[in-house]
């Protein structure tokens, strides 16, 4: 007998190579009418595989959390049999579960088009309706290739080839249908249910590379209920609308061309915004007893052999040399990817005492990281982009101290942004890291500390969790994720703690007992790429910036030419009162240009003519609203500054 425990902490014991299916079978019929798969010992696994040993074990019906990735995983094979059906000799290679989805890749001489999606999506409910079980039977290498020939399905004996020696080669049947698969999948093909959609094509290399075969991917995403789908739908059309490339357009902040591939070309406007969120983050840093420094871009090779980062991050970075043929030196350098080793250069440069530290500095760095061409997205994923990193230098001591303050700056700085939803995670070891595992232990447990007391202090707006082996390769790291305004997470700000890099590099301090220690380094970037923050800034707000992170923040326009010379000192005042304002004195209706200002998300629009000359007033209209206010000048210039007033200030 074997004894398993279950989630509510009751156990039972039953016949060694029972199923969860018959587990489930002896708790109530029921439950064994609607399992779907079973968790043991953490491990999603098919309902009817045996249990040999001790274990948890949670039944999964399919209305549990864990039942959603097999939805999708079981409406890719679903995709894969009707396109079969549908379009004989196609042939199918991978089709994973992804975020929110799936995608399945197809080998076909005529690629699909969103034009199919209609008879796929069709034969696709037809085969979810014939309500077909899933079965695993288990091959032998020569076996499983054997098969795949016969059937002409080269991409997979391929496929068979790359499994590990070690590893059961699995096939799932449904209904007649086979793919090679590691499953695990639910009980039936009835159970995915018709909450799913087929979304768009894409083009993809075989394993993604270009000498291989061109295939066409079909990508869906399928939901537990068509609530849960229309929701995300839903969700999608409202991303379109507020998707930063297209507003950066409407609202001329930047652009990108093909010389320059995953920089920003910034516009006046779009330079603007980034003026401000540096100079706020600026304004908190010097509250908080940072030194702000500046270390090179290029560097020679050697220092980031030093740090780690040559052996460990090569493919990510850009390395350079002299153009010329002839040089006096034959050295090879690299653009920075990351500020932390300038930073060590700068504290290692003269004799620092503990009675220094902690010693904080920052950076608004230019850093740069080689991004796979299909990978760039807008301002979201670039190759060059800026850091608001900083480090600090400090004793053990003073370490939990030092996370905590740069847990409080970093909240705050986000509900000043406008987010209030944020998690914390503390990222752990990852497989490829420096330094001893009693290093890491202390490292994983000091902050494991911390992040209690941060889910303690927060009050509940916080949220904690656990991303196992994310962590980076010198060091544990909390990574803070934000929730934007339709609900999307944005991991953005990192606290990491490192024992490693200051030891490699030989930096040191003065402690009281007048011998030399090595300060523990901690990494805090707070809005990571300014870039991408002020990409999730632009989709967070639709564009519609509060005042003090407006580009244009008022426009003064005219009914008639009547109001030119009154529009005019309008805009004067409003400038000299420290507000970004411009004047529309064209010879267009007023309609036409409240509706242009507005598609370029000017937050205030000022209408003046005659009679707001005479008695020195304007007409207030905002942005969004057809209403009015009439308010004189004076009032009017005084409720924008205040509103224009960036929070830290206020």
């Amino acid at each position: 007998m074997i004894t398993l425990t279950f989630p509510d902490g009751a156990k039972r014991e039953i016949e060694q190579g029972l199923s969860a299916a018959q587990v489930a079978a002896g708790i109530s019929k029921s439950l064994e009418k609607k399992a779907v798969a079973a968790v043991v010992n953490g491990v999603l696994v098919d309902l009817n595989d045996p249990i040999t040993a001790d274990a948890t074990l949670q039944i999964v019906t399919r209305d549990d959390e864990w039942a959603l990735e097999l939805i999708r995983h079981d409406c890719a094979h679903v995709l894969a049999e009707a396109v079969q059906e549908l379009y004989p000799g196609t042939q199918v290679t991978i089709g994973p579960v992804i975020e929110n989805g799936f995608f399945y890749d197809f080998f076909r001489n005529e690629p699909f088009t969103p034009e199919d999606f209609a008879p796929i999506e069709k034969k696709m409910r037809e085969i979810i309706q014939r309500d077909k079980p899933f079965t695993k039977s288990v091959k032998t290498r020569d076996e499983a290739k054997e098969f795949f020939r016969s059937k002409g399905e080269n991409f997979k004996v391929e496929l068979v080839d790359a499994i590990p020696g070690n590893e059961d080669i699995k096939f799932y049947d449904q209904g007649g249908w086979i793919d090679l698969c590691r499953g695990p999948h639910m009980t039936s093909t009835g159970k995915i249910g018709n909450a799913f959609k087929l979304m768009k094509v894409a083009g993809a290399y075989w394993r993604g590379d270009s000498k291989n075969p061109m295939l066409t991917r079909i990508y869906g995403t399928a939901w537990a209920s068509d609530h849960d789908l229309q929701a995300y739908v839903t969700a999608l059309e409202e991303a379109e609308k507020r998707d930063h490339r297209k507003l950066g357009r409407e609202m001329d902040l930047f652009h990108f061309q093909e010389e320059g591939p995953g920089v920003v070309f910034w516009h006046a406007k779009g330079w603007t915004i980034f003026q401000q969120l540096i100079a706020y983050m600026r304004r908190r840093l010097a509250k908080l007893d940072y030194q702000e420094v500046n270390a090179p871009q290029l560097l020679d090779k050697s220092l980031w052999e030093t740090s780690g980062h040559w052996g460990w991050y090569r493919e990510a970075m850009f390395a350079a040399r002299s153009a010329g043929d002839e040089t006096d030196d034959d050295q090879i350098f690299a653009l920075k990817p990351m500020n932390c080793p300038g930073h060590v250069q700068i504290f290692k440069h003269g004799l620092r005492s503990y009675r220094e530290l902690p010693m904080r500095l920052a950076e608004f760095g230019n850093v740069h990281r080689y991004e796979p061409s299909g990978a760039l997205h807008g301002l979201m994923r670039v190759r060059g982009f800026t850091q608001d990193d900083a480090h600090i230098f400090c004793t053990e001591e003073q370490m939990a101290d030092e996370c905590l303050k740069i847990n409080d700056l970093i909240l705050s700085t986000y509900k000043d942004f406008g987010f209030e939803q944020i998690v914390v995670k503390l990222a752990t070891r990852p497989e490829k890291r420096v330094g001893t595992d009693a290093m890491w232990d202390h490292a994983e447990d000091v902050l494991r500390r911390i992040l209690k007391q941060i889910e303690a202090q927060s009050g509940g707006r916080v949220k904690t969790g656990i991303n196992e082996g994310e962590g980076t390769f010198y060091g544990p790291k909390f990574e803070y994720v934000l929730r934007d305004a339709i609900g999307r997470d944005w991991q953005c700000g990192t606290t990491q703690v490192d024992f490693n890099l200051p030891e490699r590099f030989g930096a040191f301090y003065i402690g009281a007992d007048g011998e030399k220690h090595v300060p523990v380094m901690i990494h805090r970037a707070i809005c990571g790429s300014m870039e991408r923050f002020l990409g999730i800034l632009i989709e967070h707000h639709a564009g519609h910036f509060p005042l003090w992170l407006a580009p244009a923040q008022v426009i003064v326009t005219t009914i008639t030419s009547d109001g030119d010379e009154y529009a005019v000192k309008v805009r004067d005042d409003l400038r000299k009162a420290g507000l970004r304002a411009d004047a529309d004195l064209r010879n267009e209706k007023i309609n036409y240009k409240v509706r242009e200002h507005s598609l370029a998300k000017v937050p205030v629009i000022l209408v003046v003519g005659k009679r707001e000359m005479d008695e020195q007033a304007v007409n207030m209209r905002r942005l969004g609203s057809q209403d009015q206010k009439s308010m004189s000048l004076v009032d009017a210039i005084a409720a924008l500054v205040a509103e224009a007033t960036a929070p830290d200030l206020k």
